[in-house]
């Protein structure tokens, strides 16, 4: 299964309503527990209360800065009210502001990091004009990039018409940040290749490719830089739909991946001390340790996602069956300071759910 199918099957659905957060549901029910021992969690689904002139559509991305304030980044579609891409609420999921109205339909992965004094927004912008753009904390533009200038992404002969050329696919997906001021993006929905970045932003190498082997892959969508070992920090890859995590050196030299049906469709990575998150596409969100070994599976149901994965995808469009404590299709999650997780799940009409640490 890969994104154009889930594309394919994508319909409007209604969203649920906000909920601040709290110990209890909409229908004043305790809220559902995920997760075992210490890393257990209640679910709150349906986390921010949007101002009226907004409506949430497909969510994709979630940051939280150093003040506690969590950005969540969609993608808009048309007929849907406001066109701002990036929506930020405060830890109680009060609105706050919202930017990015010159992406509207392409909002797809966003992290924050702080350089210097200042903090600032990462966004990958895909489909209607791909880039990766910076901004700071109020959107306002830093600068963009776009399409790369390598030997990758020259024209190429068009395979059904040899008097024309093609331009190799370019959809970046998202964003890691080097120890040393540099980041890495994955070009998910392109040409299946991880591109290196210094300090400056000037591009320094491109490594991967479309395929199954080590080293390549079939969308690298989400990527993360751990550092849980400072002395060997490694680039950690989403390889999505070859149903795997890839790890290299921040050269990007191949180190190792995950055994088969350690994760089944990873989206995403977050990590807070030596916990690696990883939301995954098909209906759960894993946690592991330092040493790779699973610590939870949140939400994972073999019933519930063959459901979730029926054809047609019929839960995705139909906000009326999802079921308290169960996910969908989590698309991306990241902790804040207390442990806490903010998880965005790709549905039409949005959904965003907080997993208030209750556990350890």
């Amino acid at each position: 299964m890969n994104r154009r199918e889930f594309l394919s099957a994508a319909a409007a659905t209604t969203a649920a309503g906000p909920i601040i957060l709290g110990a209890e549901d909409k229908a004043g029910s305790k809220a559902p527990r995920v997760g075992t021992g210490e890393h257990t969690y209640e679910c709150v689904h349906g986390w921010g209360e949007l101002p009226s002139e907004f409506e949430w559509q497909t969510t994709h991305n979630v940051a939280v800065d150093s003040a506690g304030l969590v950005y969540i980044s969609h993608q808009g579609h048309g007929g849907r009210k406001g066109k701002d891409t990036i929506f930020v609420f405060d830890p109680a999921g009060k609105f706050v502001r919202s930017f990015g109205k010159e992406w509207h339909t392409g909002g797809h992965g966003i992290d924050i990091r702080k350089e210097g004094n200042e903090e600032f927004v990462y966004l990958s912008n895909t489909w209607a004009n791909p880039k990766l753009v910076k901004t700071n904390l109020k959107g306002e533009l830093v600068w963009k990039k776009e399409r790369p200038e390598t030997k990758e992404y020259e024209d190429r002969p068009d395979p059904k018409d040899a008097k024309k050329t093609v331009k190799p696919a370019y959809n970046p997906t998202n964003v890691a940040f080097a120890p040393d001021g540099g980041f890495f993006i994955g070009d998910g929905y392109g040409s299946n290749y991880m591109l290196k970045f210094d300090k400056d932003a000037n591009l320094v190498k491109v490594f991967g490719g479309s395929g199954d082997k080590q080293g390549q892959f079939r969308t690298p969508h989400g990527n993360w830089v751990d550092a849980r070992d400072p002395a060997k920090p490694t680039l950690v890859v989403c390889d999505r739909a070859n149903a795997r995590l890839q790890t290299f050196t921040l050269d990007g030299e191949f180190v190792s991946m995950t055994e088969k049906g350690t994760v089944l469709f990873p989206a995403n990575i977050d990590i807070r001390g030596d916990v690696m998150l990883v939301p995954d596409l098909h209906a759960r969100v894993s946690l592991f340790g330092k040493d790779g070994k699973l610590l939870a599976n949140l939400g994972d149901d073999a019933d519930w996602r063959k459901k979730v994965l029926a054809p047609g995808f019929p839960v995705r469009k139909d906000a009326k069956q999802w079921e308290p404590g169960k996910f969908v299709h989590p698309h991306d999650a990241c902790f804040d300071k207390d442990g806490n997780i903010y998880l965005a799940e790709w549905v039409e009409g949005g959904r965003i759910t907080f997993l208030k640490k209750v556990g350890g």
